[in-house]
């Protein structure tokens, strides 16, 4: 598991997908977590205003456990646990 300094979450993998609009990031991670195990974390990182209403769906729907949602003045993170 990688961590940064900024972050005290521990993952597995980083999807950056700054400066993308919907539906372009859920559609990398529906392509992300497909080669991801199962319990393993993904850190994304957006600036899409739409992530966080979309990605909260994404997990619900998908059965994966948004673990932490935070943001910057320009950018939102998700922590993804997949289910």
């Amino acid at each position: 598991m990688a961590t940064t300094a900024n972050d005290s979450s521990n993952f597995d993998a980083v999807l950056d997908t700054t400066g993308l609009y919907c539906p372009e990031p859920i559609m990398l991670m529906h392509n992300k977590v497909r080669e991801m195990e199962q319990g393993a974390v993904l850190k994304v990182i957006a600036t899409d205003p739409a992530t966080t209403r979309d990605v909260p769906k994404f997990c619900s729907f998908l059965g994966h456990e948004l673990l932490r949602q935070t943001q910057t003045e320009s950018h939102y993170f998700y922590f993804i646990r997949l289910g």
